[in-house]
C-alpha cells in the first residue's frame, strides 16, 4: 500500500502540477480579457463544481428551478454528458436520454414544458439558440459550467461534497480537482452538499475556516432528503413496498451508475436492509450483458421478498433500456431525492440569495 502511494506521488503528482499550471494560465487569460466572455441580457446562473462529479448538481439544479420557476421563465442548458447526439438539441416530449443526456432528460420530465431544457457543448451558442426559440426566457440556468468561462455568469454557485471537500483534495490526475482551491474566489455562493443530519457547530466552523470565503461570498450547507420508493415501470407493479414496512434484513440489489453511490447505499442500510451493491461507472449506458449480470445477481439474493433499488438518475436510463428483463420490471424501484438547505440563524434563504445577487447585478449595470 505504501509502495503504491509512493508510485502515485512520483508519477501523478508532477503531472498534476503541470495540469494546474495549464488551468492557471487559461484562467489568467480570461481574467485579463485576452480570452473573451460573452455577457447576455438575461441573468445567467451557473451551477458547477471544482471536483470531478458526485457533488449533487442535478438535485440542486432541480431545487433552483422549483424555487424560481414562479418568478422567472427559466431555460436550463447543459452539455448533455454522454449523449449520442452532437450540437444543439432542444428537449421535447419525444426526447430520450441518449438524445439529451440522462440529467437533462430527468429535468425535462419533471418540469417541461414549463421550463425550456436544451443541451449544447458550446454554451454561448446554446444560450443564443434558446433565446431565439423562446424569447420569453428571462433566466438561464447553466448546469456544470463553472469551468466554461466563455459565458459571463450573473451568479456562480459551486458545490463541494461534505465527505470529499475541496480543501482535502488535489488537482487531477493526482486528485479529483478540475481547478485549484483558489478558483472558489470566482464563486458568489458555495454549497457544502450531502451533509449529515446531525452536524455540530464545530463541523460548520471547520468548513468556514478551511473554505475561507471573502465577505461578499455566501456559504450554505445542504443535505439529501430521500423520498419513498417509486416503481421504475409503474404499469408492471400491483403494490409498492414501503421503507416503513420492509422486514429488517430484506435483500436489496442496489444498481447504481453514479459517481459516488456511498450516501445512497448508507441510506438504504440505515433502513436495516441487506444491501448488495452492483456498481457501474457514472452515466453508464447499460448493455444487454449488464442486464444479464443484474438478473443473475438478483436471482442469487435469498428469499422471495427481494427488490432492486436504483437512483432516480439511473431509473431514467433503465426505463428507456430495451434490454431490461421483463420479469424484473415489477421488482425495480427508485428513490427520489430532494435537497434541503440547513437553516442557520440570521442566514438569508438560498433562493433569496440568488435573487438578491441577480438584483444587485442589475443595479450595478444601471
Amino acid at each position: 500500500m505504501a509502495r503504491n502511494r509512493l508510485l502515485s506521488i512520483m508519477l501523478l503528482y508532477p503531472i498534476s502540477k503541470l495540469y494546474g499550471l495549464g488551468v492557471a494560465i487559461r484562467n489568467r487569460l480570461f481574467d485579463q480579457g485576452i480570452l473573451k466572455q460573452q455577457e447576455f441580457k438575461v441573468p445567467v446562473v451557473v451551477v458547477g463544481n471544482v471536483a470531478m462529479g458526485g457533488t449533487g448538481k442535478t438535485p440542486h439544479v432541480e431545487y433552483i428551478v422549483e424555487a424560481l420557476m414562479d418568478n422567472y421563465n427559466i431555460g436550463v442548458l447543459s452539455r448533455g454528458y454522454k449523449r449520442a447526439t452532437k450540437g444543439f438539441v432542444l428537449a421535447t416530449p419525444q426526447s430520450r436520454p441518449e438524445d439529451i443526456g440522462d440529467e437533462s432528460y430527468q429535468i425535462y420530465r419533471k418540469f417541461g414544458p414549463k421550463v425550456t431544457v436544451a443541451v449544447c457543448e458550446k454554451r454561448v451558442d446554446g444560450i443564443n439558440r434558446m433565446l431565439e426559440i423562446n424569447p420569453k426566457i428571462d433566466l438561464i440556468l447553466l448546469d456544470d459550467a463553472f469551468q466554461h468561462r466563455y459565458v459571463k455568469p450573473t451568479v456562480s454557485i459551486v458545490l463541494t461534497e461534505y465527505n470529499r471537500p475541496v480543501f482535502k483534495d488535489s488537482l487531477l490526475p493526482y486528485g479529483r480537482l478540475r481547478e485549484s482551491r483558489s478558483s472558489l474566489n470566482r464563486a458568489d455562493i458555495v454549497v457544502v452538499t450531502k451533509c449529515p443530519p446531525d452536524m455540530k457547530p464545530m463541523q460548520y466552523r471547520i468548513f468556514e475556516e478551511n473554505i475561507n470565503l471573502f465577505p461578499f461570498q455566501k456559504l450554505y450547507f445542504s443535505r439529501y432528503n430521500y423520498g419513498h420508493l417509486v416503481p421504475v415501470f409503474p404499469d408492471a407493479v400491483d403494490s409498492i413496498p414501503s421503507f416503513d414496512t420492509l422486514v429488517p434484513g430484506t435483500p436489496l440489489l442496489v444498481v447504481t451508475g453514479v459517481a459516488n453511490p456511498k450516501p445512497f447505499s448508507r441510506f438504504l442500510r440505515r433502513r436495516k436492509a441487506k444491501v448488495r451493491l452492483k456498481r457501474f461507472g457514472d452515466h453508464h449506458n447499460f448493455t444487454s450483458s449488464d442486464m444479464e449480470e443484474i438478473e443473475k445477481e438478483f436471482k442469487l439474493l435469498p428469499g422471495n421478498e427481494k427488490f432492486i433499488v436504483t437512483t432516480e438518475k439511473d431509473a431514467v436510463r433503465l426505463f428507456n433500456n430495451p434490454y431490461f428483463p421483463h420479469a424484473l420490471k415489477s421488482k425495480i424501484f427508485y428513490v427520489p431525492i430532494k435537497v434541503d438547505f440547513i437553516n442557520r440563524s440570521n442566514e438569508m434563504p438560498f433562493e433569496q440569495c440568488i435573487e438578491k445577487t441577480i438584483s444587485d447585478s442589475r443595479l450595478f449595470k444601471s
